[in-house]
C-alpha cells in the first residue's frame, strides 16, 4: 500500500509540474517580447522589471536575457540615481557570471573569453576589486578561451593591470612574467590582426579589379576599419607601455640569466629574439648565441631571418639576402609571410638600399594588400629622395606628390594608420609645388617622369 501511495503522488505532481512549467515558459515569453521591444527603443526603464521577471524565472530561455540585460544595468550605470547606480555595478557582474553559466556559447562557438573579459573589464571600470583580482579574472578569460578572447580594449588592459602590479612593487610580478605576458598578448593582437586583414583583403581585392561591392560588403568594411583602428590604438598603447621596460639593459642580462633553463625552448627563443630585434640590442654578441641555438632546434622562417640579419651586421651582403630568401621559402603563411618581407624592406632601407626596400615592400604587399605600413615605408623613400631626383627645383619638389599618394593609400587601405597617414600625406603635400608655382612655371597637367631610382612618374595637378 505504502509504495502504491507513494506512486499516486508522484503521478500526481507529473501531472501538475507539466501544465505549471508550460505556463511559466509562456509568460517568460511574453515577458521577453516585451522587454526585447523596449530596448530595440531604448526605454531601458520599463525593460527592467519584465527583464527581471524573466532572469528569475526562466534565466536560459533565451541569450537576450544577457546581452539586452548588460545593455539595461549599463544604462542605470549611466543614468540612474546614486542608489541605482551602485546596485546596477554589482549586478551586472553578477550578470556576466549568470550569462557563462546558462549561454556559454553562441551559435555553437564558446564565447566564454568574450564574457569573462567584460567582466573583468566592469570590475576595473567601477572599481570594485584590487587590481590582482582584476588581473586574475582577465586571466581566467584568457586562459580559459583565448578564441573569443578579442576586444582589443580588453586585451590591453589584460596586461596593462600586471603592468600596474608590477609598478607598485608587487612581490608576485618579476620582470620575466611581464616580458612573457606582453610577448603572449602582443601575439594574440598580432593574430587578431591578421584575422581581420584577410577579411580586409578579399574586399581591397575586389575594390581592386573595379567590382563594386555590395551594400553588405560596403557595412562590412566599415565595421573592419573601425576595428582595425581599435586594434591599431590599443597595440600602440601596449608598445608604448613596456618600451619604459624592455630596453637592452633590462633585456639582455634577462635573458642571459634564463638561457640555460630555456635554451630547448623554441618559443622562449623565438621571442627573445624578437625582443631583442626589435629594441635594437641584435648587436651584443649574446644575440648570436640566441639565433644559433634557435635555428639549431627549430630551423624556420624566423631563424632564417636572424641569421640574415646577423650577416647584414657582418657585412656579408649575398650570404644575408640567401637567409633572407630561405626564410621567405620556409614560411608558409602568405600573412606571416607578408611581415618578413616588410622586415627585410626595412632592413634594406635603413642599408639605404632603396630600391630592393621597394622591391621586398611590394611583395609583402602582394601577399597583403591591406599591409598601409608598406605603403607608407616606399612613400617615406620616395619623399626622402626628393633632392636626388629631377632636374630643377620643380621637378625634384613633385616627388612630394607621389610620396602624398602612397601616403594616402596606407590609411585607406589601413585604417589603424589613417591618423599617421594623413599627417605624413599633408607634410609631403605642403613640401610640394603650390598653386602659384605651378601657374608661374605653366606646366598644369604635365608629366613628370624621374628617371632615378624611383622609376615613376606624376602629372602635375590642375589649377
Amino acid at each position: 500500500m505504502k509504495n502504491l501511495y507513494v506512486l499516486g503522488v508522484l503521478f500526481f505532481s507529473l501531472a501538475l509540474s507539466g501544465p505549471v512549467a508550460a505556463q511559466d515558459t509562456s509568460v517568460c515569453m511574453q515577458d521577453l517580447s516585451i522587454f526585447a521591444e523596449y530596448v530595440k527603443v531604448k526605454n531601458y526603464s520599463s525593460a527592467f522589471e519584465p527583464w527581471m521577471r524573466v532572469r528569475e524565472n526562466c534565466p536560459d530561455i533565451n541569450v537576450a536575457v544577457y546581452n539586452y540585460g548588460e545593455r539595461i544595468l549599463k544604462d542605470y550605470i549611466e543614468n540612474g540615481t546614486p542608489e541605482e547606480v551602485e546596485r546596477s555595478k554589482k549586478d551586472l557582474v553578477k550578470l556576466y557570471d549568470e550569462w557563462v553559466q546558462n549561454f556559454p556559447k553562441n551559435k555553437n562557438k564558446n564565447v566564454v573569453g568574450d564574457i569573462i573579459s567584460s567582466k573583468a573589464q566592469a570590475l576595473l571600470d567601477y572599481d570594485l576589486a584590487d587590481l590582482k583580482v582584476v588581473y586574475t579574472t582577465f586571466d581566467e578569460a584568457f586562459n580559459k578561451d583565448a578564441a573569443s578572447f578579442t576586444n582589443p580594449k580588453h586585451l590591453y588592459n589584460y596586461f596593462k593591470t600586471l603592468y600596474d602590479r608590477y609598478k607598485a612593487g608587487d612581490s608576485e610580478v618579476s620582470m620575466e612574467m611581464l616580458f612573457n605576458k606582453y610577448e603572449e598578448v602582443s601575439e594574440k593582437f598580432d593574430f587578431e590582426t591578421t584575422e581581420l586583414a584577410k577579411k580586409l583583403d578579399v574586399i581591397l581585392k575586389k575594390e581592386e579589379a573595379g567590382t563594386a561591392l555590395t551594400s553588405r560588403e560596403e557595412r562590412r568594411k566599415r565595421v573592419y576599419n573601425v576595428n582595425s583602428k581599435a586594434i591599431g590604438t590599443f597595440l600602440s598603447n601596449l608598445d608604448a607601455i613596456i618600451a619604459k621596460e624592455a630596453t637592452c639593459e633590462n633585456l639582455i642580462p634577462l635573458y642571459k640569466r634564463n638561457f640555460n633553463e630555456f635554451k630547448s625552448d623554441a618559443i622562449w627563443l623565438k621571442r627573445a629574439a624578437s625582443r631583442m630585434d626589435s629594441k635594437e640590442c641584435s648587436d651584443d654578441p649574446f644575440f648570436v648565441t640566441l639565433v644559433e641555438a634557435l635555428h639549431t632546434l627549430d630551423p624556420s622562417a624566423d631563424s632564417a631571418y636572424y641569421l640574415g640579419l646577423l650577416n647584414d651586421k657582418s657585412g656579408n651582403a649575398d650570404e644575408a639576402l640567401r637567409y633572407y630568401e630561405e626564410s621567405i621559402a620556409l614560411e608558409t603563411d602568405n600573412y606571416k609571410k607578408a611581415k618578413i618581407l616588410l622586415k627585410i624592406a626595412n632592413k634594406f632601407k635603413i642599408a639605404g638600399k632603396r630600391s630592393s626596400a621597394r622591391n621586398y615592400a611590394n611583395k609583402a604587399l602582394g601577399y597583403q594588400p591591406s599591409l598601409g605600413r608598406a605603403y607608407l615605408l616606399i612613400a617615406n623613400m620616395y619623399a626622402d629622395s626628393a633632392n636626388d631626383c629631377g632636374d630643377t627645383q620643380f621637378n625634384k619638389r613633385a616627388v612630394y606628390w607621389l610620396a602624398a599618394d602612397l601616403a594616402r593609400k596606407a590609411g585607406s587601405v589601413d585604417n589603424s594608420l589613417s591618423k599617421i597617414a594623413q599627417r605624413t600625406a599633408e607634410s609631403y603635400t605642403g613640401r610640394a609645388p603650390s598653386k602659384t608655382d605651378i601657374f608661374t612655371e605653366g606646366n598644369e597637367g604635365v608629366v613628370i617622369k624621374f628617371d632615378c631610382w624611383i622609376n615613376r612618374s606624376v602629372t602635375v595637378p590642375k589649377l
